[in-house]
């Protein structure tokens, strides 16, 4: 970081950072799941799990957006001198610092199975899909406004990794063609040679 500036990281980034794993970790916890008959039996656990994917989706996906607005609506621009986090290093960190509450949700979600199979694994695939839809919101939110939000990445450190949590104060802006992520957080694509 140069004298004088700020570490910053796309919050759409950090939004994105844990939909995959979740997503994938839910996808397969919810097939090893099918394999144990459960207290409830198959069919039983696949329809709660399709309800909890339903909930967990919507819950996660429209979770603290008033929160997100406002700190949108108040985003002061960046300073020559901030640092623009890539994209790789946001999502390598936000993964590091979660590596373990990962894994304990997927060892939970497959102990589920055995009271309602698929259940667990269902609720986690649907927690990654409400990251998506939320990245993606925000990235329609970029567009509108034509400038790409970013937080302190101090404020995202000891595992306070949320960008919208208690210790975010206010987030910095950009105009859109910065940094290596698209609105939403996703890669760039990179033009196709003529």
């Amino acid at each position: 970081m140069t004298r004088g500036g700020q570490g910053l990281a796309r919050v759409a980034v950090v939004v994105r950072a844990g939909a995959a794993p979740l997503w994938w970790l839910g996808v397969v916890a919810a097939g090893i799941g099918l394999l144990a008959p459960g207290l409830t039996g198959r069919r039983i656990g696949v329809l709660t799990g399709a309800a909890l994917f339903v909930l967990a989706t919507a819950a996660v996906a429209y979770g603290r957006r008033k929160h997100y607005k406002a700190l949108a609506a108040f985003a002061s621009r960046a300073g020559k001198r901030d640092v623009l986090q890539d994209r790789a290093v946001t999502v390598r960190n936000w993964r590091r610092v979660h590596r373990w509450w990962l894994l304990l949700a997927f060892l939970a979600a497959l102990g589920s199975a055995f009271a309602a199979p698929a259940a667990g694994g269902m609720l986690l695939a649907g927690c990654g899909a409400g990251l998506w839809l939320k990245s993606a919101w925000l990235g329609r939110r970029e567009r509108d406004g034509e400038a790409l939000l970013w937080v302190r990445v101090d404020w995202l450190r000891g595992g306070a990794a949320h960008p919208a949590g208690k210790r975010v104060k206010a987030y910095r802006s950009t105009g859109i063609a910065a940094g290596d992520a698209a609105p939403g957080g996703s890669r760039r694509k990179s033009p196709t040679p003529a």
